[in-house]
């Protein structure tokens, strides 16, 4: 105020009314950070996978190659501008394998050849028909020529051939109106079909002789990935399941659509499952590829991997199921996940270390004894059978210990004793929680506040499903005959997705013999070598 009524003064610091300029420089730094980065990536990429860089390098070079038959004057005055169809063929016949390179050459000679073949005969027949007939029987044959090859690329047993109707398509419509124009059909189509065989021939050499990268190879190399991204995957699943303990879940919902960062082998295990169409794609190209390299016999059995590579995302699914229990919201406790800890983890390291020792095999191109690996599974897997049987109680019945302890598992009953005479009566004696099934309740009702404390408490200790429960039931005010029922079936639930994992766990035990004779067929047809041979 400064004395007068109704008036207001207004202190404003001068340093406020300075508006910030940019520092000189500083665009200019957050630019070159972006193009470091940018490089990085780059880099990055190319680090990846070396024959992306050997893939380009190529490329440039059999381009190169072909356009100096247009820089030399001498070629250039034989072909004319039509030597610019050499390089449209090095553009568009030059794929990243040897295998789909000869597949789209042998696409395009077949094409261009027919193309050439019926723009020649055409071609002479309207030149005899005269300058009127002529036009119209060109654009007859164009249209026909269009509807045919449209439609028989479509068929499902020409589909593979699908680029070389393509080509007949294209090259006759430019072979047949720039003939018309120019007058010449036969000189046309002759000149163009020489550059186009040029083209060819400079893009098969320069992909089989420099750096050739191999379908098959990669094929070989996919298979081999798969199959240890599918044992890692299993044996990370089954040790975060044993491992987690008093750890948040996050929401059902989002947890559907995470990545789950801290579990690097669940995305390779994505990964297989995605990889059909790959395996496809890289069969077929193999089957063009002569014999190289460790696959030197002709009629290499290529689609025995596709064979293998199905079996096995069979058995990726059971992995990713495991996955889904692991991640749901639905738990059980954890001191009833470690009871069996022993029996897991043991089906879980020998089912893995078979699929490990199979993806091996067929790396190295050798043949094992994994039929020894796979009967000691067996063995492990009946002997999860046998213990979840015994003490399948755990599941199904409620305990009531007095002291509750999550860390510790839960108490076994021996082989011999009978879980229903009397293992459960020499509980009581010995100190170890009182367990009895969830129909009775004599000793819950005996003492409905203290269970209802303890089993809020153990519900957020162990994280069971719903970890809710407790509180929604104390706000609405139910009476201990009708809340102890209710958590009892909640609490027998979340004991049952215990036995969901071990389920999945005992069919992907299972679906290893189909596995194991799949990679044995592959092995037999590839003639293998025996180990230590």
């Amino acid at each position: 105020m400064n004395g007068k009524k109704g008036c207001v003064e207004i202190n404003i610091n001068p340093s406020d009314t300075k508006t910030k300029r940019p520092e000189p420089g500083k665009n200019s730094c957050c630019r070159e950070f972006s193009v470091k980065a940018w490089i990085q990536k780059v880099w990055e990429f190319a680090k990846e996978d070396s024959n992306r860089v050997k893939f380009s390098f190529k490329v440039g070079l059999a381009v190169l190659l072909v356009s100096l038959l247009i820089l030399f004057r001498a070629p250039y005055e034989i072909f004319g501008t039509n030597i610019i169809w050499s390089i449209l063929t090095v553009a568009i016949m030059f794929e990243y394998t040897v295998g789909s390179t000869f597949n789209r050459g042998f696409n395009r000679a077949l094409g261009s050849l027919l193309a050439g073949i019926l723009a020649i005969v055409v071609g002479q027949l309207a030149l005899s028909a005269g300058l009127v007939a002529e036009p119209i029987i060109i654009g007859i044959s164009i249209f026909f020529v269009g509807v045919i090859t449209s439609f028989m690329k479509q068929w499902p047993s020409l589909m593979p051939y699908e680029y070389g109707f393509r080509v007949i398509l294209f090259t006759y419509c430019l072979i047949i109106v720039s003939g018309y124009r120019m007058g010449n059909p036969m000189r046309t189509s002759m000149d163009r079909l020489y550059s186009i065989a040029i083209g060819g021939v400079v893009a098969v050499l320069v992909n089989v002789l420099v750096f050739p990268i191999w379908a098959g190879e990669q094929l070989h190399k996919e298979l081999v990935n798969n199959f240890n991204s599918v044992a890692d995957s299993l044996e990370e699943c089954v040790k975060k399941y044993l491992e987690d303990e008093g750890l948040d879940h996050p929401e059902f919902s989002t947890t559907l659509m995470d990545e789950f960062p801290d579990e690097p082998a669940y995305k390779k295990c994505k990964a297989t499952l995605n990889s059909s169409s790959k395996l496809d794609s890289l069969a077929i190209s193999a089957k063009w590829e002569p014999p190289h390299g460790r696959f030197g016999h002709f009629f290499y059995p290529w689609s025995e991997y596709v064979k293998v590579g199905a079996v096995l995302r069979y058995c990726a699914y059971e992995v990713m199921a495991l996955h889904g229990v692991l991640h749901s919201e639905i738990q059980a406790p954890y001191n009833l996940r470690i009871t069996f800890q022993a029996e897991i983890q043991d089906v879980s390291s020998q089912a893995a270390e078979v699929v490990r020792s199979l993806g091996k095999d067929i790396g190295n191109m050798k043949r094992s004894l994994i039929k020894s690996l796979l009967k000691r599974v067996h063995s492990s897997t009946e002997r999860l059978q046998r213990t979840i049987d015994m003490h399948s109680y755990l599941l199904t019945n409620y305990c009531d210990p007095p002291e509750i302890n999550s860390s510790k598992p839960l108490p076994k009953l021996p082989e011999e004793a009978d879980p229903e005479s009397n293992g459960l009566e020499n509980n009581t004696n010995s100190g170890t929680p009182n367990c009895t099934f969830s129909g009775s309740l004599t000793t819950a009702q005996a003492q409905p506040e203290s269970y209802h404390e303890l089993m809020r408490k153990q519900s957020r200790r162990m994280h069971s499903w719903p970890s809710r429960e407790v509180d929604a039931f104390e706000e609405e005010g139910v009476n201990g005959t009708d809340f102890l029922p209710r958590m009892r079936a909640l609490e027998s639930t979340a004991a049952l997705s215990l036995a969901t994992f071990t389920s999945l766990l005992i069919e992907f035990v299972a679906r290893l013999d189909h596995l194991v004779e799949a990679a044995d067929k592959l092995a037999k047809m590839a003639k293998f070598k025996h180990e230590g041979v």
